[in-house]
């Protein structure tokens, strides 16, 4: 794992089980997004996946009204074996995590199975907003190319261009190649 991703990562799990103790979902949606900036110049899955596990509990608790304070010692020890390099029981950790939240309310498993899978989606279309390809984007959060076409297409991502920049991109490319 590079270093600069292994130090971003540690803060954000530690600004998480912070953010979770004072029951902050939207602080924990916003660092999601910030771990996304890291997945989309890295293209490393660590990155991306705890992206998604900070966004899905998110919106888990978000849904639920309260922030469950079991996952905390579970965040903690992911913390700490990354910062020991025990890695193995880092991703160890992590899928923990996911067993949490799977598990977390049996009537409400399928609705957290979905919540996993848009927030796959939605990464992945910040990901693509940063400029990465869209098949990479699919490809580093492992959904579609079709999920992800059908929600950058009901979104504004690719509206965010405005005129005089296309034209100082197309004069930069026609220097580059020759035309």
């Amino acid at each position: 794992m590079d270093d600069i991703v292994k130090t971003d990562i540690l803060k954000v799990l530690n600004s998480a089980s912070m953010m979770i103790e004072k029951g902050d979902t939207m602080g924990l949606k916003e660092l999601s997004n910030h771990t996304i900036h890291n997945a989309s110049i890295f293209q490393d899955e660590d990155s991306v996946t705890i992206a998604v596990i900070i966004y899905t509990l998110a919106k888990i608790f978000e849904r639920e009204n309260r922030c469950e304070m079991s996952i905390v010692p579970i965040i903690n020890s992911a913390k700490k074996n990354l910062f020991e390099n025990n890695l193995e029981s880092y991703k160890l950790n992590l899928t923990k995590i996911y067993t949490h939240i799977k598990n977390h309310d049996s009537k409400n498993k399928l609705y957290i199975q979905e919540v996993i899978q848009q927030a796959g989606v939605k990464k992945s279309s910040k990901i693509y907003d940063h400029g990465v390809s869209l098949g990479q984007a699919a490809s580093i959060l492992g959904v579609s190319q079709w999920e992800l076409m059908e929600y950058i297409g009901n979104t504004s991502i690719t509206d965010n261009f405005e005129p005089d920049n296309l034209k100082k991109r197309l004069s930069t490319a026609r220097k580059l190649f020759g035309g």
